[in-house]
């Protein structure tokens, strides 16, 4: 094993890939519109990413792990002069988000179906304004930890493609992975917790559409948090 796959091989930040049988709409998306939105890896990326998207972008924004696609598709027919990035490696969200880009006409989205720290290394330095790392999976169990996106090497990346001042925002259920995620950003020079009370990390962000996730949390008495880290 070389040490490029040794150190792929370690990065096992998602588990499944594939659900239930998709429906022949949604296969037919995924053979027919997500090639034209997949960003292509194998070329070099763009000096300036806004020539991603089909129309002019003033800024661009970057969503990993989108799960269903709610809070991405409202965000992109919100602001249809942001180009996003949406990075999901489910099979069954990439088909549920694909068809609500085609039921919307959405023209600033871009996708990529596999690991996000592939795209990550590809961007160029200082290209993205703003990061969301939305109910990631909280990979619970301690010795599964090390599996959490949220990690120093990871945060180098984040530091490496988001322009001075860019955000990244964070939200979860787990207390656990809270606390992880500002421990690790606190111990980073490059990022600054905006929180200056309670409210701010314990209120939704601004526009917030809800998720799924979030909905089963509050089924399961369990309460969210809303962290935003400044890069300095």
């Amino acid at each position: 094993m070389t040490d490029q796959h040794r150190s792929r091989a370690t990065e096992a930040f998602f588990g499944r890939r594939k659900g239930k049988p998709l429906r022949a709409l949604q296969a037919a998306h995924l053979e027919t519109v997500l090639p034209l939105l997949k960003l292509d890896l194998q070329t070099a990326s763009p000096g300036n990413i806004k020539t991603l998207f089909s129309h002019p972008v003033d800024q661009v924004r970057l969503e990993i792990g989108f799960g269903g696609g709610e809070h991405l598709i409202h965000r992109a027919v919100e602001s249809p002069s942001t180009g996003f990035i949406g990075v999901e490696p489910f099979v069954n969200s990439m088909a549920k988000l694909v068809g609500q880009i085609e039921e919307h006409g959405a023209e600033n989205i871009r996708l990529y179906d596999d690991d996000a720290t592939q795209v990550l290394d590809w961007l160029p330095d200082a290209s993205i304004d703003h990061i969301d790392l939305l109910y990631p999976d909280p990979w619970p169990k301690r010795k599964h930890w090390k599996r959490r996106f949220v990690s120093r090497v990871n945060l180098d990346r984040f530091a490496r493609v988001l322009k001075p001042g860019g955000i990244f925002c964070f939200a979860s259920d787990i207390g656990t992975y809270i606390n992880w995620t500002l421990t690790h950003c606190r111990d980073h020079a490059a990022f600054d917790w905006t929180a200056e009370n309670a409210s701010d990390w314990l209120t939704p962000y601004a526009g917030w559409p809800s998720t799924r996730y979030e909905a089963k949390a509050r089924r399961e008495g369990r309460k969210s948090s809303y962290l935003t880290f400044r890069r300095v």
